[in-house]
């Protein structure tokens, strides 16, 4: 793989901000995430606050498991990362993140809709229930809370995390996901098995 989307390379010429970040972004994505994160602190529960909120091996170990993180730069600096990770039958929104200094300046909802258009399947999105800032961002371009028993059902399907967090967090969904499950599927069909 050539970089960290699975996808080519594009140049630090091409005038568009949004491009698949590549191996040597890995200390910048860090920087980002754990700089971004610290809004966290006193709102998540004291149990799930660790700093740095993502040590180097545990981003390793994501990009490992399939996050394709794309990332928003001006003047071939980045400024904000959010990634994509396609999971059995839906794609997750994972670790979207904009540099503190660089918030409320439409970074993340660029990135937002340029990867909602990256995928046909539908969107999940888990994120703290505490962070009322980042459940109205997602509300904003379309998601929708699902239930607290669907929330508990998604992350034992889709994400690998603790059953404290499972507890602490709320998953949004597209309106795509919302009418597949409307209709009484169980699943997305995509012609692939588990």
């Amino acid at each position: 793989m050539d970089n960290l989307s699975g996808q080519i390379e594009i140049s630090f010429a091409d005038p568009d901000p949004i491009r698949p970040c590549a191996p040597g972004d890995f200390k910048a994505i860090y920087e980002i995430i754990n700089d971004a994160a610290k809004a966290y602190r006193g709102i998540i529960p004291k149990d799930r606050w660790k700093e740095p909120h993502m040590p180097r091996e545990e981003l390793k170990g994501e990009i490992e498991a399939g996050v394709a993180f794309w990332g928003y730069q001006e003047k071939n600096e980045l400024l904000g990362v959010m990634g994509l990770q396609p999971v059995h039958d839906v794609t997750l929104i994972r670790h979207s993140y904009v540099r503190t200094a660089c918030r409320n300046q439409g970074i993340g909802g660029r990135l937002l809709s340029f990867l909602k258009a990256k995928t046909d399947r539908p969107l999940l999105v888990g994120t703290w229930a505490a962070a009322a800032w980042a459940i109205r961002f997602y509300e904003t371009y379309g998601f929708r809370q699902v239930s607290p028993k669907e929330k508990n059902r998604l992350l034992g399907r889709y994400w690998f995390i603790p059953n404290r967090q499972v507890e602490t967090s709320v998953v949004l969904a597209d309106p795509k996901w919302f009418k597949v499950f409307a209709r009484g599927e169980r699943e997305f069909n995509l012609g692939e098995k588990d």
